[in-house]
C-alpha cells in the first residue's frame, strides 16, 4: 500500500524543489538522503523546516524532496516554499499561518544579465572628463 502525499514545486533564483509531503512518522529527505546529512549548515536547516514548525507538523509529516540547481541557499529556500504550498494546499488553517509568515510568496529575486558594452550587468567603463 503506497502512502497519500501532497505535491508540489517550490522555487528560488536558478533552484527548483519537486516537494512530496506524507502524512505519518517517517524520515524527511532531500534528494534520496537525510535531510541532516543533504543540509550542512544548521541556519538552513532551521529555514527548510520552518513551516512544520510554525504549523506544529514537525512529529506529524515529513517530505521527500527533488531539488536542483543554484547553490545551498536557494536550494533551502526552495523546499521551504515548496513545502509551504503543500501544506497550504491542506487546510486552510495552515495557509493564513503561512501567508502571515511571508513563507507562499514566490522570492523572484534572480541575477541581473550582463549587457553589451558594459563590463557586468550595470558596471559601466570608466569615464574620464580629460
Amino acid at each position: 500500500m503506497a502512502n497519500t502525499y501532497i505535491y508540489s514545486i517550490g522555487k528560488r533564483k536558478t533552484s527548483s524543489a519537486q516537494v512530496r509531503v506524507v502524512e505519518g512518522k517517517g524520515e524527511s529527505t532531500i534528494n534520496g538522503v537525510k535531510a541532516s546529512e543533504y543540509i550542512k549548515r544548521t541556519d538552513l536547516f532551521d529555514v527548510v523546516f520552518t513551516p512544520l514548525k510554525l504549523c506544529k507538523l514537525k512529529d506529524t509529516m515529513y517530505f521527500e524532496a527533488e531539488v536542483m540547481g543554484s547553490g545551498p541557499s536557494a536550494q533551502a529556500q526552495a523546499i521551504r516554499h515548496g513545502l509551504s504550498r503543500a501544506i497550504a494546499g491542506k487546510d486552510e488553517g495552515f495557509k493564513a499561518i503561512l501567508k502571515q509568515a511571508g513563507l507562499l510568496t514566490r522570492d523572484a529575486r534572480k541575477v541581473e544579465r550582463k549587457k553589451p558594452g558594459k563590463h557586468k550587468a550595470r558596471k559601466s567603463m570608466q569615464w574620464s572628463k580629460r
